[in-house]
């Protein structure tokens, strides 16, 4: 408790009561005892029971007794962190220390090593009053010291008087009238406990410099070698004595002291007298006197002496580590492993000292990497978002400047001091490198304290002459010159400022440059600065996240930085804590209050940039907390005033956003109650939380309002939270305005409430400075705070190690960037996305698969004649099943996944989405067995005579049997003689039918061009010259233009301004010709696609009705245009078209004749009857001729049901373990640029861009063809061996089935049949089968064998079979999965016409966007007027400052940096700039700049010229890049 309270800078730590046989703590109030009732007479009974009363108390602990414990149980590192704490507290601090077991004298300098004092030195002149400010190091610190000493047991406290001549409000000494104060303590006796008085530079001033005040606990007499190290050591020595009388010790102890020259004040208690002699030597009764007027004499007898003129030899200074060269005692920095680390801090320091350099030139000299250098290129890369005129071209220029900036850091690396220092931090053992940090640290800042002080004086000095010349309006070169001699100051004392967060964005630097120059120079293995770094974060050592003075993320080094601490501790969870404030509002001071951090804190070295320390959340409250760390960002102060002309004017609203958006929990520090000020940090926060807002991020926020007079006032603190919530109010509507956003009060942005996320806080010093200590009320405020802080921190589940560097990568990206909201990119958000759209695949692949399966089985129920009608409601009960599964593992997916909390925005439409998917699956099975069935009544009358047909064939067949029996026995004769009469049985049953013809495409289409008016000659070139068949994809139509003819009289001087200096359309118009070619494609199919061919067959009226559709569509076309196309294009069109739907009109016709024309039918059969006739021949059983016929019959209906279950099976193969298909659209589509650039075929690449729908599905088709035929073909035929298997089973047990039943339940061949049929369920198709001829049947299970014995052949066969059948099969592979991964967003970028990669096709109200953006110009885009293709990409010129034409007649430009106020198809893409990093796009620009050239017929020249870094990007580079940029 004792030790927490200390932490918290709560002076009243030592008001802790410890009761020895508990060892309970509690603070200390005033104990009422319990009062026994007894006779008023009755004193003996009274005194009685206040005798037992006492002796059943325990007597409590001294609590300078629990100090020195805490002490002697402490490490060094804590001691000195709790020594620094008392002195915070203005409390004495241990000078000698007896070891309680050696009872050695230690001298504990270790401790005072970070400790610095602040006072002022007052010297009055003549004529004037000099105030001079000091802050020294207390170890650094030359002071006169003023020793007390007690001999003998006295009435009077010798350590309350001291107390009057410090501060006569606080006890800096504790004494005997402390609360809490008992007589007994068993390690304060032989402390000699040192404090300084430290003036402020006021009237009021005790004395004018600083004095240090010793105070030795115990009787001097017993304590010789203590008096004898602290009288040599002290200016004025003063004894607290009873009596001066003779005949006691203590008055020959005090006649040696007369004797000594040394100054000496005497004390006495009983006596009333005062004495001065005349060697400086006093005496000062205290009888009779109060101790007022004492302290006010003894102030005044020190004063005295010490500025005594003469003797000064007799008034040596006290240096702290003067008490090193003193025999008898032992200094704690003796021990080893503090002298090692300290050899090594050395080492540093002598370097830097080296030649009394000026600390103002030690960053330039040692530390030049992160210098001018560094600047330099956070200035050049920031330019790089801010892009002019040759965009490319200047983003390649400033890229080359970026590395040779680079270069020369590697070239200025690494300089002896980092040598030096990254030697011991990779060397030293884990203790000895604790003491090396510490004392690099402490040697570091007392240096540049001591330097600092100087230049502030220098400043102070000068800034008064300025002043002086300013108020006598003096405009001479004198104040111009004192001006910028004060600028120079101030330029200095910016250099001046060096510490331990130097040394370690140097190491960010080194590493950075080498990193990125890919090379290491002077045997420096800076590859492993991240993990040094790494370990240091863990130890507890603030981490530099921005670089104050550059104003940048150094995003590599702190990736790299992030990316150990997660190698080293996990992926652990982090509450993220942020702090945002004006400058000097006591942020760092409130977090190292609160946590017991290290953050800056000091006047002379305020915290710059943003730094982040890691605090491990204890084992005790991990069982309330969901977060294993919690991650402290604390930043420099808002409108800082150094910053002002150094800083870009959104500097502060750039840290705001930035520190906000990284925050789980943002504390808003709010200093005074200055309404000015308040306004200018409440609007930077209000637009910080409002931008978050709009990227869907969701921090909350606490207002912490410090140095309230009175917090505990509620009436004022409500007053105060009103206005407050007015002022937020106030500020959102105006950051609304400047952000766009719809907001009107502050909790529109975020989740606020004032009563509970508005704290006040006291004034943290309880006085004035610098003798003040710290307010208890404060330390009481901050603990509140600290509690409110926990209770939100318990709730959430914080973020990830790995996605807070996401988070800061994402955030400093956009922030580069003006317009944050549309540049930022939340790669977690994204990432989640992205999980979730494989999520959405598999479930609907799952009820894809479900409908395959339910079709399938359908249609074999279709095609038994055992469905005739399919209902919707009967559909959803087959699939119901499965969709309620899914649903299922929806919910489960979205209440489980570890990103719950970001899913929750998706999750309504999702489900929304899946729902529309199995309406529409089920509504599609549902038209496809309507169709299904329509084939099947179409063709009734055929399956009607089919029966009749096959009933007659095998009559006739019978017949020849019989007529040949015992006449031929050889094979090849029977063949011959089946041959001869197989004719004619054919002809004679077709002769009353009508037979279906085949179809002659080409002759249809030659005779609809000519109806159309075009010549058969025109016709025919243009089939000869073959154009049309990439007409889709021709780079320039200008030969398509037509010019000449009446339209073009009056517009003659148009042509030449438009195509004097190209010969190309417009990219616009380019892009609508290219437009008009997709439309007529994709409407053609779908108008032909819905004719009844299948059903009804074909007739040339339909390519006649699409061929005039197609025509009208082009003249309407060039009826809106001012330009006209020749009639090639309608033809090559036409053809075009033809073309496309050629192999659906053929594969249709073909099906429609299999099923209607007879002829088709019955020729089909011949293999079927002549083993029927063969085996009549043989004068085989009718049992053995059913048994083959059923087994023929079976063959056709089992190989097609074989292909097709094998290509579901496939398919779903392939979606779950093919990485193209696994995953969503994004990996599709990188494997798809993957698989162009690996074959480097131009025309494929053109066909992705200009119709990536075709090239996918062609993709899919190459890709399934490959898997199934080369890489996985053993897999693939062992999957049609297993459905062979399956088969086999399913037909052995309706073998089973139907002969039990027959043989149980009676029946002939005709009910064996049907047994079987319905047997084979809907797995299989059984063509009617007249049981007439096969009455005599009545051995079932010899038919059964027969079956058997005929269909294992057939198995045998199947298992052999090739898999190149299944490119006849009804169902396909690669048309399954073409259905699945072709259902998605087909939207294109308005720039590059990159296709959107959102999995869902309607995912409204979600942007369109894509990471895959192209330069333009591999599209056709060219600047106006010229024929210079466009290289820019469209990531890069959203960042910049160009400007666009929406539309081809547009007369405005926009700026690309407000594309989405261009109009609607620019408004739902989400364009986020990134440097056009990816390499895949220039590798293909310069690999096919000739032939680009040639099929656009423009130039990559002027200010479309290459760049040549471009050209030095590999093809495996380019592959990378892919993967680097969207893993």
């Amino acid at each position: 408790m004792f030790l927490y309270r200390l932490m918290m800078l709560d002076y009243r730590a030592r008001c802790i009561l410890v009761r020895t046989d508990s060892l309970e703590m509690a603070y200390l109030n005033p104990t009422v005892s319990e009062i026994t009732e007894t006779d008023d007479g009755d004193l003996e009974a009274l005194l009685r029971t206040s005798v037992d009363t006492h002796e059943k108390e325990q007597t409590p602990l001294h609590p300078m007794d629990v100090q020195m414990a805490v002490y002697h149980c402490s490490d060094s590192f804590l001691k000195q962190i709790i020594i620094a704490k008392l002195a915070q507290c203005q409390y004495a601090l241990p000078l000698l220390v007896p070891d309680p077991v050696s009872k050695e004298i230690v001298c504990p300098l270790w401790t005072f090593r970070q400790i610095t004092k602040s006072w002022k030195v007052t010297q009055i002149e003549p004529d004037s009053q000099i105030v001079t400010m000091k802050n020294i190091p207390v170890y650094k610190a030359q002071t006169p010291l003023v020793s007390f000493f007690r001999l003998g047991s006295l009435s009077v406290s010798k350590s309350q008087l001291m107390n009057t001549l410090l501060n006569d409000r606080h006890s800096t000494f504790f004494h005997r009238n402390c609360l809490g104060s008992i007589k007994s303590r068993h390690l304060m006796d032989g402390v000699a406990e040192i404090a300084w008085y430290c003036p402020a530079g006021k009237p009021n001033d005790a004395f004018n410099d600083c004095i240090a005040f010793c105070n030795l606990h115990g009787d001097a007499l017993s304590l010789q070698e203590q008096c004898e190290i602290l009288i040599e050591k002290s200016s004025i020595n003063i004894f607290l004595v009873e009596t001066l009388q003779k005949n006691k010790e203590s008055s020959s102890f005090i006649a040696t002291l007369f004797k000594s020259k040394k100054s000496l004040i005497c004390v006495t208690v009983d006596d009333c007298y005062d004495v001065k002699t005349k060697n400086g030597k006093y005496i000062i009764g205290l009888k009779d006197k109060n101790q007022a007027d004492v302290s006010e004499q003894l102030k005044k007898i020190i004063r005295e002496v010490l500025s005594s003129p003469d003797g000064s030899n007799l008034k040596p200074f006290f240096h702290l580590e003067t008490m090193a060269e003193l025999s008898g005692t032992r200094v704690d920095e003796s021990d080893p492993a503090c002298q090692r680390g300290k050899s090594a801090a050395l080492q540093i320091m002598n370097l830097l000292t080296k030649d009394n350099m000026d600390v103002s030139k030690i960053k330039d000299e040692f530390l030049a990497v992160q210098g001018q250098l560094w600047c330099d290129w956070c200035k050049i890369h920031k330019q790089l978002f801010h892009l002019r005129g040759e965009i490319e071209k200047e983003r390649s220029q400033k890229q080359q400047e970026l590395m040779r900036i680079r270069q020369k850091q590697c070239a200025a690396s690494c300089s002896k001091l980092m040598e030096l220092f990254i030697g011991s931090l990779s060397s030293l053992p884990p203790i000895d490198k604790e003491y090396f940090l510490k004392w690099t640290q402490i040697l570091i800042d007392a240096l540049s304290t001591n330097y600092l002080s100087l230049i502030l004086r220098s400043y102070n000095t000068t800034w008064s002459e300025v002043l002086v010349l300013k108020s006598k309006h003096d405009k001479s070169d004198l104040l111009l010159r004192k001006q910028a001699e004060l600028e120079g100051i101030s330029k200095k004392l910016q250099s001046a400022s060096f510490g331990l967060e130097h040394i370690f964005r140097e190491m960010g630097q080194l590493y950075e440059a080498h990193r990125e120059i890919q090379q290491e120079r002077n045997n420096t293995d800076w590859s492993k600065y991240p993990e040094l770094a790494a370990q240091l974060m863990i130890s507890g050592y603030p981490m530099e996240l921005m670089d104050g003075d550059a104003g940048h993320v150094p995003l590599t080094w702190i990736s790299s930085l992030l990316e150990e601490v997660i190698k080293k501790l996990g992926d652990q969870r982090v509450f993220v804590l942020s702090v945002l404030g004006l400058q000097s509002s006591g942020k760092s001071t409130m977090l190292n209050t609160m946590f017991g951090l290290q953050f800056a804190v000091s006047a002379g070295r305020c915290t710059k940039g943003a730094f982040m320390q890691l605090l491990k959340v204890s084992e005790e409250m991990q069982k309330d907390f969901q977060t294993d760390y919690v991650l402290v960002v604390d930043t420099e102060g808002l409108c800082a005033l150094e910053l002002e002309g150094n800083a870009t004017p959104h500097h502060d609203n750039e840290l705001a956003t930035f520190v906000v958006g990284l925050g789980n929990l943002t504390l808003i520090n709010i200093f005074g109650e200055n309404p000015s000020e308040m306004q200018d940090i409440l609007q930077i926060v209000v637009q910080a939380f409002m931008r978050m807002k709009k990227v869907h991020l969701s921090p909350s926020c606490v207002f912490v309002h410090q140095n309230v007079t009175d917090v505990a006032a509620a009436e004022k603190n409500m007053d105060g939270k009103r206005r407050l919530q007015e002022k937020l109010d106030q500020m959102t509507k105006l950051a609304a305005d400047e952000e766009v956003c719809d907001a009107e009060c502050f909790s529109d942005v975020i989740e606020f409430d004032v009563q509970k996320d508005v704290k006040y806080c006291a004034q943290l010093w309880e006085g004035s400075p610098p003798m003040a200590p710290p307010n208890p009320g404060y330390s009481e405020s901050i603990q509140e705070l600290k509690d409110v802080i926990l209770s939100k921190a318990s709730k959430s589940a914080g973020i990830t190690l790995s996605q807070f560097k996401t988070k800061v990568e994402d955030l400093w990206n956009a922030l580069l960037n003006e317009s944050f909201v549309f540049s930022f990119k939340n790669t977690l958000e994204i990432a989640v996305y992205r999980k979730l759209e494989v999520q959405y695949g598999n479930w609907t692949w799952a009820l894809r698969s479900k409908m395959l399966t339910t079709e399938e089985q359908l249609h074999n129920r279709i095609e038994n004649g055992d469905l005739d009608k399919v209902e919707k409601k009967y559909l959803l009960e087959e699939t119901s099943k499965t969709f309620k599964e899914i649903r299922k593992a929806i919910k489960t997916y979205f209440e489980s996944d570890k990103d719950k909390e970001m899913l929750t925005q998706w999750r309504g439409r999702f489900e929304i989405k899946i729902s529309e998917f199995y309406d529409e699956q089920v509504s599609r099975l549902k038209t496809k067995l309507d169709g299904v069935i329509l084939q099947k009544k179409a063709c009734k009358q055929l399956d009607d005579d089919k029966t009749g047909f096959e009933n007659k064939l095998l009559q006739k067949s019978k017949e020849l049997a019989q007529q040949l029996k015992d006449k031929v026995r050889d094979e090849e004769e029977l063949n011959k003689q089946f041959n001869s009469v197989w004719s004619g049985w054919i002809t004679e049953l077709t002769a009353d039918t009508k037979t279906v013809v085949d179809v002659n495409l080409e002759e249809d289409y030659c005779t609809i061009l000519q109806e159309l008016g075009f010549e058969l000659a025109f016709v025919d070139e243009s089939k000869r010259r073959g154009r049309y068949k990439k007409i889709s994809e021709i780079g320039d139509y200008s030969d398509y233009l037509k010019t000449s003819g009446p339209k073009f009289l009056g517009t003659v001087v148009d042509l030449y301004k438009k195509y004097a200096f190209s010969s190309s359309f417009s990219f616009k118009e380019q892009q609508q010709i290219r437009s008009l070619i997709e439309k007529a494609e994709n409407e053609s199919l779908g108008a032909l696609k819905s004719k009844p061919v299948v059903t009804r067959g074909y007739t040339p009226t339909y390519l006649h009705e699409l061929a005039k559709h197609v025509k009208d569509e082009v003249e309407k076309f060039v009826s809106e245009r001012k330009f006209a196309l020749k009639k090639d294009f309608t033809v090559d069109l036409l053809l075009y078209v033809f073309d496309r739907t050629e192999t659906w009109l053929l594969e249709s016709h073909k099906k429609f004749k299999m099923r209607n024309d007879p002829l088709t039918y019955l020729e089909s059969k011949e293999a079927q009857f002549s083993t029927v006739f063969r085996s009549f021949c043989k004068g085989n059983s009718s049992a053995v001729v059913l048994g083959e016929l059923i087994c023929e019959k079976l063959k056709a209906s089992t190989v097609e049901a074989l292909y097709n279950r094998t290509a579901i099976d496939l398919a779903d193969q392939m979606k779950c373990n093919f990485p193209a298909f696994s995953g969503n659209t994004l990996d599709l589509e990188k494997h798809i640029l993957k698989s162009l650039a690996e074959k480097e075929v131009f025309d494929d690449f053109i066909t992705y861009i200009k119709n990536p729908r075709k090239h996918t599905k062609a993709f899919i088709a190459a890709a399934v063809e490959k898997y199934i035929f080369k890489d996985h073909k053993d897999e693939a035929m062992n999957l049609l061996e297993k459905n062979v298997l399956d088969i086999n089973s399913l037909v052995s047990q309706a073998l089973f089935t139907a002969t039990h039943k027959v043989q149980t339940q009676g029946g002939e061949a005709d009910r064996w049949l049907k047994e079987f049929s319905s047997a084979l369920n809907d797995k299989l198709t059984l063509d009617p089968i007249c049981s007439q001829n096969f009455s005599d049947i009545n051995d079932f299970n010899f038919l059964k064998g027969e079956i058997e014995k005929g269909f294992a052949a057939i198995i045998v066969q199947m298992s052999t079979m090739s898999l190149e059948n299944l490119k006849e099969s009804r169902l396909k592979p690669d048309e399954i999965l073409t259905d699945q991964l072709c259902k998605r967003c087909w939207v294109k970028c308005p720039f590059c016409s990159a296709v959107c990669i959102n999995t869902i096709e309607d995912h409204s109200p979600d942007d369109h966007s894509v990471p895959f953006h192209r330069p333009n110009g591999i599209q056709g885009w060219h600047y106006k007027g010229t024929e210079e293709l466009c290289i820019t990409f469209c990531t890069t010129n959203v960042s910049s400052e160009g400007r666009f034409y929406p539309h081809h007649d547009s007369e405005e430009s926009i700026p690309y940096k407000q594309y989405r106020t261009a109009g609607s198809k620019y408004a739902t893409w989400r364009i986020t700039p990134d440097g056009s990093r990816l390499s895949y796009w220039k590798w293909f620009v310069c690999r096919f700049q000739n032939t680009l050239e040639e099929h656009y017929n423009l130039k990559f020249q002027g200010r479309g010229e290459i760049p040549d870094d471009w050209k030095k990007i590999s093809k495996e580079e380019a592959i990378k890049s892919l993967d680097e940029m969207y893993c």
